[in-house]
């Protein structure tokens, strides 16, 4: 069963992998790809749920985190790449697990565009955002994410993955204008970055120092106050 799971869980990764290549071709269809990914999203979560029953105490918890994730980020929007959206899916991708995680940073980065703004690059801020609580509820039981240095430092790197990973949606748009791509331009437009992945990885790190152990504590509370069973993660 869990072998037939992990292989499951792997092709819809590369899904939405795929979902995500496919804005490269279909641009005008951001708004269809995004709901693609928030259904595979969804289906990588029932798969966890396999050997259980899913509670609707526990749906409902997971749309609040996303919600809190999606509204955090509008009064932030002004001051460049500060995100707090990042720091509310890391901490509830290593409280609840990965899968979890991936869903919360999907809907959350669809969501707070619906009144930001979409566009083409809406389906690769909720693969980015995704991954953060992917990750994050993946290396959620080894000493990395169970130290506040370890935290802290996960934190700090995920500011720049981000950026990066934006940045190639960024690329693929330039070739697609007609826009040469070589070495120096690709190099160019990473540096160009730099500085706002700068912002976001330090204010990663700002969130987890002043309220990442509270967060930790209150979501580990609603946790054993719903009577959430530890999720196995990928």
């Amino acid at each position: 069963m869990r072998y037939n799971q992990l292989v499951t869980k792997i092709i819809l990764i590369v899904v939405i992998v795929g979902l995500l290549g496919l804005t490269y071709w279909w641009q005008d269809s951001y708004l269809l790809l995004s709901f693609g990914l928030v259904i595979v999203s969804i289906l990588l979560f029932v798969i966890r749920f396999e050997s259980r029953r899913v509670e609707p105490r526990e749906l409902v918890l997971i749309a609040v985190l996303a919600a809190i994730a999606a509204v955090s980020r509008i009064p932030f929007a002004s001051i460049p790449s500060v995100q707090p959206t990042t720091f509310v899916i890391m901490m509830s991708g290593f409280v609840f697990g990965a899968e979890s995680g991936f869903i919360i940073g999907a809907v959350a980065a669809l969501a707070s565009n619906m009144m930001l703004g979409q566009g083409p690059w809406t389906p690769w801020q909720m693969v980015a955002w995704g991954m953060v609580g992917l990750t994050a509820g993946m290396l959620r039981m080894t000493k990395l994410m169970n130290s506040v240095g370890g935290r802290i430092l996960f934190g700090a790197i995920w500011g720049f993955l981000f950026g990066w990973i934006m940045n190639l949606w960024g690329i693929l748009a330039l070739t697609q204008s007609g826009s040469p791509l070589n070495l120096k331009a690709v190099l160019l437009y990473f540096a160009g970055s730099s500085l706002f992945d700068s912002f976001h990885s330090l204010s990663n790190v700002f969130f987890l120092l002043v309220f990442g152990n509270e967060w930790i504590k209150i979501l580990t509370r609603f946790k054993r106050k719903y009577g959430l069973l530890d999720s196995k993660t990928l």
